[in-house]
């Protein structure tokens, strides 16, 4: 693992991130906002670590699914509530406030998406500033 700026990546979270906030804003359906909203978060994750570190793609991917494992299972718990900041709209942004299956399968088949593209194109690291 090294530390080395990729603009490639960074680009790529910028547009992702930008994708979400307009889902976030003006979708408001059953299929776009709750599964492709779930889907993207991990490739913006995904996106934004590649951008500072130049690591192989299972272990970056890998974590990513851990990590935002991690969060659904905070949810399950109350994690928010538990802590005192139920009343936080940041805090429930940023945690969620439920559980969801279906969150876990978006989670998995967007990392998923990720080492099959990385695996397609293995040039990925092309980019990285010396």
């Amino acid at each position: 693992m090294k530390l080395r700026f990729s603009w490639f990546y960074f680009i790529l979270t910028i547009l992702i991130f930008v994708t979400e906030v307009l889902i976030a804003l003006y979708v408001h359906d059953g299929f776009v906002r709750p599964y492709v909203g779930d889907f993207l978060v991990v490739i913006l994750l995904y996106c934004f670590v590649c951008s500072f570190v130049q690591a192989p793609v299972l272990p970056v991917a890998i974590a990513v699914l851990a990590f935002s494992y991690l969060i659904e299972a905070l949810q399950y718990l109350n994690f928010v509530q538990l802590i005192g900041l139920g009343h936080s709209r940041v805090a429930n942004i940023v945690f969620g406030n439920y559980f969801s299956w279906s969150d876990i399968l978006s989670y998995t088949l967007g990392i998923i998406f990720v080492i099959i593209m990385e695996k397609i194109n293995p040039q990925r690291r092309v980019g990285y500033a010396k």
